[in-house]
């Protein structure tokens, strides 16, 4: 087993539960993680645009959860298990670094939000890539 994926997991699955918690909670918890006053205005009035674009996000950080896991020893082997992780760590390194260049044009959203997300995405990245790194002959 390795801890450092085993983390990665759980993070990518916290993350998927606060997006789950968004689509129950509505508007005031879009507001809250910083989804835009957009989202938060489209699902005061209802829109299905919401869920199914955060029910999106939802399956994907539940299947990077999964991969993580799978990596890690904690479930059963899923295939491409050596790319997906590889895609997963990418994406969320690059997400964190191309989040910060967005802080000074937010396009609706608060420079703040950009930070905070880009800090979290940067730090799941590394938390992948170093587990990723540690079972890389074993992949």
């Amino acid at each position: 087993m390795n801890i450092s994926l085993i983390i990665a997991g759980v993070l990518s699955a916290i993350a998927a539960i606060l997006h789950l918690g968004c689509i129950y909670f509505g508007a005031s918890w879009y507001r809250f993680f910083g989804a835009g006053e957009g989202m938060a205005q489209l699902a005061e009035r209802g829109s299905m645009q919401p869920t199914l674009i955060t029910s999106g996000i939802v399956l994907v950080l539940s299947v990077w959860s999964l991969y993580a896991f799978s990596a890690a020893g904690v479930i059963v082997r899923l295939p491409l298990l050596r790319l997906g992780l590889i895609l997963i760590t990418c994406i969320y390194l690059t997400r964190g670094i191309l989040g910060l260049l967005l802080v000074n044009n937010p396009m609706g959203r608060s420079p703040e939000f950009w930070v905070w997300s880009s800090f979290i995405c940067l730090s799941f990245g590394i938390v992948h890539f170093i587990g990723l790194k540690q079972k890389w002959s074993k992949l």
